[in-house]
């Protein structure tokens, strides 16, 4: 209902404006020449000066739509604003500033309703007010929902659930939890100020400040980014940021006026986002120069005592080369770890969805006989990746699929470490691990064989007669090797044969929590930033990966940087 609510409504504007520039004064549209301009500022005084700060709420809300870039198009936006956007808000500022010049004598407080001639016209007006700053408010919000996704993409924002509503344009998102903040700043905001004036200077302020920023930013691009010549850049800059920093200054003058509101809640945002950036980024650069090769673990553990035990250990980390800091931390508190790790990392892409067949990038990390293995794990922003209960049956099934291939593949048995193969075709003679499914009921065990795409059950006639009467109560996924074959090599089929050995023995997933704390004898405003990311890494979302893991295998690691 947006579009046709928003196209009557600006034709219904540009039909008054029309309306009074013809009755009232057809003249008034030699107003746009910036003469008029050059003599406004050659007679400028205090009261004047004063004027701008209300000058610029003429443009308040246009701007909007030009944030809303993740939405539509650039070129959608361009021809919007100039051939439709632009005539009608000249036309409609025309036709009220002429209703205005001709009934200056009268005792009437002017507004954009009176300059309608008809009465029903005017209650339609009203009506259509309402619908089209609905909108209007709509348009921004869902910019803020672009802006606060893509600080988040920064590390500029705490972690907040964000849904995309769009299979095909990766911008068009929802935030549930800024939904919330924005109404409940909406609803205070308007009954602790109980007036129109106020908020409309804090808006002044809000939009000659965005504009300042935009200015500054955009003289940086034209500098690094095009590469044009400094004088360019200074020139856009000093000519902009002239006019743009006029409007400021009359703005500011009502900083006791209503703008100071936006002064507040600019320092409480700014000061959440510096606080997560910097936590993040301290966590982050910790993490990376404490984090370990693998022959610190095969060469240098032994002689601690450290001694490998069945079972397989995923270990979780944000970090796609080496050994995680929170792991060795654990060794040298607990020395002991399983035959086979797997280190898994996982990196959300800019598409929809990744297919399963595309999704496991799997690598090893050091010889052969080491048993550790990486294995990235790429998702896209509509893939559901915190609700999958197969998840380990996967990653393993695809560790079997690289040890099959690997042989075969000269980049990665020769490439260092980082180098992963992706896993996007089954194996011409068969798949390297056969998946048993198992399910337990009250009355009996029911088995299903999977082995290339087929299944076959395997029910005896008591346990087909008795399953129709119990529930199932549990699945478990068993590995087995395929038949022998003479295109597998023994040294192949000796290592599948320990990967499931160890998935027999039992596995144990490995999670780093790390908690940030000041040195002593920091400055105050260090020790800010650390508290203020502390509570809001405590009460923020958790990370948008958040399996399904049995809490009998968690094993949390807790490290402490101390900054």
């Amino acid at each position: 209902m947006f579009a046709p609510i928003v196209i009557v409504w600006i034709f219904f504007m540009c039909g008054s404006g029309l309306y009074n520039i013809i009755h009232w004064d057809h003249e008034i549209i030699h107003a746009i020449s910036p003469m008029y301009m050059l003599r406004f500022m050659k007679k400028i005084n205090l009261r004047h000066w004063k004027l701008l700060s209300s000058v610029v709420l003429c443009i308040a809300g246009s701007e909007a739509m030009f944030a809303d870039l993740g939405h539509f198009s650039k070129k959608s936006i361009k021809i919007t604003f100039v051939c439709l956007i632009y005539p009608v808000l000249i036309l409609t500022y025309a036709g009220q500033t002429a209703f205005i010049s001709k009934n200056l004598g009268t005792d009437e407080v002017f507004h954009i309703r009176e300059s309608i001639p008809n009465k029903a016209l005017q209650h339609v007006f009203t009506v259509l007010s309402l619908f089209a700053s609905a909108v209007g408010s709509q348009a921004t919000i869902t910019a803020g929902f672009s802006i606060i996704n893509q600080c988040q993409a920064l590390d500029c924002f705490p972690r907040v659930e964000v849904v995309h509503t769009s299979e095909n344009v990766r911008g068009q998102v929802y935030v549930p939890d800024a939904n919330w903040v924005f109404m409940a700043l909406s609803l205070a905001v308007t009954i602790g100020f109980h007036d129109i004036s106020p908020i409309g200077k804090a808006t002044g302020l809000a939009i000659t400040c965005g504009m300042l920023v935009t200015t500054s930013l955009m003289s940086l691009v034209i500098a690094l980014y095009w590469e044009k010549s400094l004088l360019i850049s200074a020139c856009f800059l000093l000519f902009f940021g002239a006019i743009e920093a006029m409007y400021l200054s009359t703005s500011l003058l009502n900083f006791f006026r209503g703008a100071w509101c936006l002064t507040i809640l600019s320092l409480l945002f700014m000061t959440i986002m510096v606080s997560w950036h910097y936590g993040t980024l301290k966590k982050y650069e910790f993490d990376i120069e404490n984090k370990v090769s693998v022959e610190w673990l095969t060469d240098y553990s032994p002689g601690l005592g450290v001694s490998r035990v069945p079972g397989i250990g995923f270990i979780y980390s944000d970090v796609v080369t080496g050994i995680p800091a929170f792991f060795t931390h654990f060794i040298t508190n607990l020395p002991a770890f399983h035959q086979v790790l797997i280190v898994v990392s996982f990196k959300s892409l800019p598409v929809p969805c990744i297919p399963q067949s595309q999704r496991y990038l799997v690598g090893r990390v050091g010889p052969k006989e080491y048993r550790v293995y990486r294995c990235i794990v790429r998702y896209g922003y509509r893939d559901n990746v915190r609700d999958t209960d197969d998840f380990e049956d996967h990653i393993i099934s695809s560790i079997g699929e690289f040890i099959g291939r690997e042989e075969y593949d000269l980049e990665s048995m020769t490439s260092p470490e980082g180098k992963m193969m992706i896993l996007d075709s089954p194996m011409e003679d068969g798949c390297a691990l056969i998946a048993v499914t198992e399910e337990s009921s009250s009355t009996g065990d029911i088995q299903t064989l999977s082995e290339n795409g087929s299944r076959r059950n395997l029910l005896d006639s008591n346990a087909s007669s008795e399953i129709t009467h119990s529930p199932v109560k549990k699945k478990k996924v068993r590995f087995l090797l395929p038949p022998k074959s003479p295109t597998m090599r023994i040294s192949v089929r000796q290592e599948l044969q320990e990967i499931i050995d160890a998935r027999e023995s039992g596995t144990a997933y490995f999670l780093g929590h790390s908690h940030l704390s000041a040195r002593k004898g920091s400055n105050f405003f260090k020790k800010f930033l650390i508290t203020s990311y502390v509570f809001l890494d405590k009460n923020c979302r958790e990370p948008p990966v958040a399996l399904n893991i049995p809490h009998a295998a968690l094993l949390e690691v807790g490290t402490v940087y101390t900054l």
